[in-house]
């Protein structure tokens, strides 16, 4: 394709090529697309208060929502930012070591064969060429925002659904097919226009969202595809189970294991048989996604777990270390619980440790030959990090002892409740409590102000400078 050809394709042309998606499991798909709320689909065409007559005079298929995907985003923003790099294969990582893995790569890596998750080992062989770039954080947010400001000069983006995808409803005149595509025109153009040439994107229009997730994965750089009512029946059993956004290698493993091997059995399965093959509400709400239906938004959903997770540079893999970058990385998550008004419920604890390599010995994606390990604790539902510290220590006390090279940390709270559900402990009394609010909230303006490290336990001081923020898939990160 010649450089700023643009491609527009409606998907009873579409192309059955597998659609990349991120691996997620089904309880993790409302974050990823911001889709939640109880199964009670609408019209085919309605508006946001109701059913409305189809604006177009020829019965033109209508459409509820646009999907912005940018293409190789953090390799595009190195191309953008550094001319030098423009047309060269490169790759974002996030730490300069060989045992690390590619977090992103540009078009002319992908040629070679070289892909997010590529070990840095492997794809010095598959492309020897290529250029290796630690990511920048606070760029690529930067981007981000200029990015939305871009696309909402044409029309209001209603989600963020992940540092490098936005969502848009579309309204009245914007919704018949034509009217739509000539629109994510207009976006394509205002993001290369306003924000920079090397940012391409693929726009995907439909009546949900999630399809319109999966149509802006159908042409890839630079595509825009519709996925209107009538096509669907042609289009979707086309698709692989993988090109579903939420299906990853583990969910494919238990649909297969469960008799669903093809789209069309998954499409042939009624709305009963849909959940409980999932064994939740999320088969139902897939089963009505696949037929074009959208769903009011539920005000009353919130994060189920947040965490952070740090592969350690080889020269912080030892136990004292790792225990810093563990407070480190409770640290940040109680922050952003505290944010978000929750309050957790539990708090676990994985730990990958690096071994001898023998024959029998996993290797992790880092390359590293590994035994991993998780435990988790329940708590009385709280914020505060003394508690939290405490249930933290248990657990690392707690880990095998017959490894000392830890390389890998995560920390998740789990279980999280919003303050309008909170109970109160029964041992803490309404000032206790309060007290305790006023004092966490005056730290966290103050890191939130100064930084992470401004006010924080003393054990995090040996991992200062380790586990900084790091690039977000699924989420705008907090610059802290």
């Amino acid at each position: 394709m010649r450089n700023g050809e643009q491609k527009t394709k409606i998907t009873s042309q579409m192309a059955t090529a597998p659609i990349p998606v991120p691996e997620l499991p089904p309880e993790e798909w409302s974050a990823e697309l911001g889709l939640s709320g109880p199964a009670t689909p609408s019209a085919a065409c309605p508006s946001q208060n109701g059913p409305e007559s189809n604006p177009d005079p020829q019965d033109e298929p209508c459409l509820n929502w646009l999907f912005v995907d940018l293409n190789s985003y953090f390799a595009s923003v190195e191309q953008e930012v550094r001319p030098e790099l423009r047309g060269r294969p490169v790759a974002v990582v996030p730490m300069m070591a060989d045992t690390t893995v590619c977090i992103a790569a540009s078009y002319e890596a992908k040629a070679f064969g070289v892909k997010t998750g590529t070990v840095v080992a492997d794809a010095k062989r598959l492309c020897p060429e290529i250029v290796f770039v630690e990511g920048r954080h606070e760029i690529y947010v930067d981007y981000h925002h200029r990015v939305v400001e871009a696309v909402e000069s044409c029309l209001p983006v209603s989600s963020i659904m992940s540092i490098d995808e936005m969502a848009c409803r579309l309204m009245g005149r914007e919704r018949p097919l034509r009217a739509a595509l000539e629109l994510g025109l207009r976006v394509k153009k205002a993001i290369r226009e306003r924000v920079g040439p090397m940012l391409r994107s693929s726009v995907g229009l439909a009546t949900n969202r999630y399809l319109a997730k999966i149509a802006s994965d159908m042409e890839k750089p630079d595509g825009l595809v519709a996925l209107p009512l009538d096509v669907l029946p042609e289009a979707l059993p086309r698709l692989t189970l993988r090109d579903l956004p939420g299906i990853g290698a583990r969910t494919e493993k238990r649909l297969n294991d469960k008799g669903i091997y093809q789209m069309s059995q998954l499409l042939a399965l009624d709305c009963e048989q849909a959940g409980e093959l999932w064994g939740s509400v999320w088969g139902e709400r897939l089963w009505h996604w696949l037929r074009g239906e959208d769903f009011a938004m539920s005000e009353n959903e919130h994060a189920k777990s947040i965490g952070h997770s740090h592969v350690l540079s080889p020269d912080m893999r030892t136990a004292e270390k790792a225990w810093g970058v563990a407070h480190k990385l409770l640290h940040k998550a109680a922050m952003r619980l505290r944010a978000a008004d929750l309050w957790a419920g539990s708090i676990g604890l994985a730990i990958g440790f690096s071994v001898p390599r023998q024959m029998n010995t996993p290797v992790s994606r880092f390359g590293v030959p590994t035994r991993g390990w998780h435990s988790e604790v329940r708590l009385s539902e709280c914020q505060d990090n003394q508690t939290l510290i405490a249930a933290l220590s248990r657990l690392w006390n707690s880990r095998p002892k017959e490894y000392d090279q830890p390389y890998f940390v995560g920390v998740q709270l789990n279980n999280l409740v919003p303050d309008r559900l909170h109970s109160l402990n029964l041992f803490d009394t309404l000032e206790d409590s309060a007290s305790r609010t006023r004092l966490l909230a005056t730290m966290d303006e103050l890191n939130h102000k100064y930084g992470t490290t401004t006010l924080a336990p003393a054990a995090m001081l040996t991992a200062y400078k380790a586990a900084p923020t790091r690039i977000a898939f699924h989420a705008i990160p907090d610059l802290f």
